[in-house]
């Protein structure tokens, strides 16, 4: 990074969503500079909020369990912050179709509830939200940069587009220092593996290492992923640099691949195990955006950013980590 993270000595931050995978290794790296971190998680068993994740840091940070719709909550946890790193959210695309309006709470009115808090107690917090690629919808050209037309296939990517929007709006009438990063595909240590509520990578690990094979939907589909210590970065750079304000990043990795070459990447890293292409279940093949990988030429021009890690690296630190720690995440 081209800033210095230890800026952030003795910040006093928030992370919506803390316990949390991409929260947790925040919270990890931010702990390494000195912050004072203090993570909100509703620990709803479905979103992927786990105790587990923050192993080796729980006396060091400030954990609330609470939840982002809390209005009561949000404006006593806002008011003396300098950050806040807003990932609290739903993220399953599948279950945003079958229960809309739980979407709709935690993933746009929650975000206008948080933004409301920190207009009426503290003006000066600096916020990044997590957003996400899926607000662009099946792409007309690639890789996708922001100035593509933005056209949800979801109701969780409707809802992220307007809390999206609402921490951009904010931040442009009411002077609240605000970003979005649209995240793509992100993985690592510390993901939901039980399911594939937050990433179809995660179940593809689980099965490798339990001796099932992966089902592969499709195979031919083009994607990018982004290993979550260079999202945390991103997320940091983001944070400390007054240039992100009002502005939306994509988020991208270091390469492309289709799913079948994952898939054998995978097996390749593990050293055994096997996959299976299968036709795409009719309710997710109506919401499937096709290929999609990301263009970051935005956010390296303005701020520095760019992914480090490797899909090959990547995978074989996450299999590292879940060969000890699985019996912590089913």
């Amino acid at each position: 990074m081209n800033r210095d993270i230890s800026e952030l000595k003795g910040a006093r931050v928030l992370i919506s969503g803390g316990l949390g995978f991409i929260g947790s290794n925040l919270a990890r790296k931010l702990v390494e500079v000195g912050a004072e971190v203090t993570v909100i998680d509703s620990l709803i068993p479905e979103y992927g909020g786990n105790l587990s994740n923050i192993t080796g840091i729980r006396d060091k940070i400030s954990v609330n369990i609470s939840d982002v719709r809390d209005e009561f909550s949000m404006k006593y946890l806002v008011q003396d912050k300098d950050l806040l790193f807003n990932l609290a959210g739903q993220t399953s695309h599948l279950d945003s179709m079958q229960n809309p309006f739980v979407d709709l709470e935690i993933n746009a009115r929650a975000q206008l509830s948080i933004l409301e808090a920190c207009r009426k107690h503290n003006t000066g917090i600096k916020i990044v939200f997590a957003s996400t690629r899926q607000i662009y919808g099946r792409p007309d050209y690639l890789p996708v940069n922001e100035l593509h037309p933005s056209r949800p296939v979801d109701v969780n990517g409707i809802n992220k587009l307007a809390g999206e929007w609402y921490h951009i709006l904010y931040n442009n009438v009411y002077g609240i220092n605000a970003c979005a990063l649209r995240l793509t595909n992100t993985y690592g240590p510390r993901m939901r593996i039980k399911d594939a509520r937050q990433t179809f990578l995660g179940i593809w690990i689980r099965n490798i290492i339990e001796g099932r094979e992966i089902e592969v939907w499709g195979g031919e589909q083009l994607r990018d992923f982004t290993y979550v210590d260079d999202v945390a970065e991103a997320m940091i750079l983001a944070a400390l640099d007054s240039n992100s304000n009002g502005k939306i990043y994509n988020l991208g990795g270091v390469e492309i691949i289709s799913l079948r070459q994952l898939a054998e990447l995978l097996v390749k890293t593990y050293g055994k195990g096997k996959y299976v292409i299968k036709e795409f279940p009719e309710e997710r093949k109506r919401i499937d955006i096709g290929d999609y990988y990301s263009d970051g030429t935005l956010i390296k021009e303005e701020l520095g950013w760019h992914p480090t890690i490797n899909i090959a690296e990547g995978l074989r630190l996450t299999i590292g980590y879940y060969r000890e720690n699985i019996s912590n995440y089913l």
